[in-house]
């Protein structure tokens, strides 16, 4: 697997609550984007993907053993159920930290198959053969009355209420993700980011850049710039893959 990242607290934002990890030896990714007041989003997001690294490191998935995706959504499923009573008991200890959650997204890449695992309307991106498909589904109240027939794409995407989300991770006491899974192919990319990304820049410029023949690592710094030159008015944080032949000859 090829892998960039870049996070970038944007132009308009004093410090940045978004946070990324990438554990290469367990091919996983993590993006995470805390909301709360004060310092409490950054704690968030930052307690976020370190209790999930330390959960993997402490309780490895066992990389040659053959795992179904009902295996892989109850492990994801448990870390997040230890990762976010961490956080959830952390909010309730100190007052500054009252409310405080974060969005996830966990993407894990095995034999031919990506596992997502989000919480929120942080991202995955699936990119093949000039096509941009969204993975996951966005947790917010706008994406509700979409689903519901309320309001259109078109009105969605210029309602003032968009980022309001309705799942978080630290939020309440329990917490539900949504598991999907999809297989991958050589050259495949992977994009996984927080809404600073694709608020700012649309589908069709992203595609325009990972089009290029370039590494990861810079489509994610021209991914990061121009959500920047298009207004900056979040932190923006890209994990990007690109799948090689031997993520697919593991199968």
């Amino acid at each position: 697997m090829e892998v960039g990242f870049k996070s970038d607290k944007g132009l308009r934002r004093q410090n940045n609550e978004d946070a990324c990890f990438v554990l290469l030896p367990d091919k996983v990714y993590v993006v995470a984007d805390g909301v709360g007041g004060g310092n409490a989003g950054e704690i968030a997001s930052r307690t976020a993907v370190s209790q999930i690294a330390n959960y993997i490191v402490n309780h490895p998935m066992g990389v040659e053993e053959k795992k179904d995706k009902y295996q892989i959504a109850g492990y994801f499923q448990t870390c997040l159920d230890y990762v976010n009573r961490e956080i959830y008991e952390l909010s309730l200890r100190y007052e500054e930290n009252h409310g405080m959650a974060t969005t996830i997204v966990v993407v894990y890449v095995d034999r031919g198959k990506a596992y997502i695992t989000n919480v929120g309307d942080s991202r995955a991106y699936l990119y093949r053969d000039g096509q941009l498909l969204q993975l996951t589904e966005d947790h917010t109240y706008v994406n509700t009355l979409v689903k519901a027939g309320v309001l259109t794409i078109e009105e969605a995407a210029n309602d003032d209420r968009k980022n309001v989300i309705t799942r978080a991770l630290g939020a309440e006491p329990e917490v539900e993700p949504d598991f999907f899974q999809v297989d991958v192919e050589e050259e495949d990319m992977i994009l996984i980011c927080t809404d600073g990304l694709y608020d700012e820049v649309e589908p069709e410029e992203m595609i325009e850049i990972l089009t290029q023949d370039i590494s990861m690592s810079e489509v994610c710094k021209r991914l990061v710039s121009l959500a920047n030159g298009n207004g900056g008015h979040d932190n923006i944080t890209v994990i990007s893959l690109r799948v090689t032949e031997e993520d697919i000859d593991e199968q």
